[in-house]
């Protein structure tokens, strides 16, 4: 059963974020094979970010941890929170799993 991090930037870290975007894209790209889905958490115009959503295709919670600290957001100090959780694919790629 896959992990879902959830992210929750620190307060007024928009220039953070876009200063470190370039290597946390990269981050994800090179290890993309382990992902089910990423991306930002943004405003209702679809502007800036204030946190992501990463869904981790591990079976192991140390796993998901270890991604999330390794990620360049997490090593430059971005997140206010982090939260790892257990996900059950119930509805996925427009497809009933249970």
């Amino acid at each position: 059963m896959p992990y879902a991090i959830i992210t929750r930037d620190k307060p007024n870290s928009l220039r953070l974020r876009n200063d470190t975007r370039k290597e946390h894209l990269e981050y994800l790209t090179a290890n993309q094979d382990k992902l089910l889905a990423a991306g930002a958490q943004v405003d209702e115009e679809g502007q800036g970010g204030y946190g992501g959503i990463i869904i981790v295709d591990t079976e192991e919670r140390a796993e998901a941890e270890r991604f999330i600290q390794n990620d360049p957001f997490t090593k430059a100090g971005l997140f206010a929170g982090i939260e790892v959780v257990r996900w059950r694919k119930a509805f996925f790629d427009k497809q009933r799993l249970v």
